[in-house]
């Protein structure tokens, strides 16, 4: 039995519910990037919302697995490829 088999017992609604709130916080986040005057940021967050939303539609059964953890992942990277150029040191 592989380790974190134990997850199996947790149900979808326990997901549905953390990744809702995870994708509220970025939908926080984004907001305040906005009216922070940041587009590279708030497309950032926006990705990461995406990927949020990617984990929801595999626990509505809108998708598999795969594909949904596929799908955020890259949209996770993207957005921490952004976020990273977000906040580096602007040259003078």
């Amino acid at each position: 039995m592989p380790f974190g088999s134990f997850m199996d017992a947790v149900g979808h609604p326990v997901f549905l519910i953390l990744h809702g709130a995870l994708a509220l916080l970025g939908v926080s986040l984004w907001r305040m990037s906005r009216t922070a005057g940041s587009p590279v940021l708030a497309r950032g967050f926006l990705l990461y919302i995406v990927a949020e939303l990617a984990y929801i539609s595999y626990h509505l059964d809108f998708t598999t697995l795969h594909f949904a953890h596929a799908f955020a992942e890259v949209c996770d990277a993207l957005a921490f490829l952004t976020l990273g150029l977000g906040i580096r040191p602007r040259a003078a």
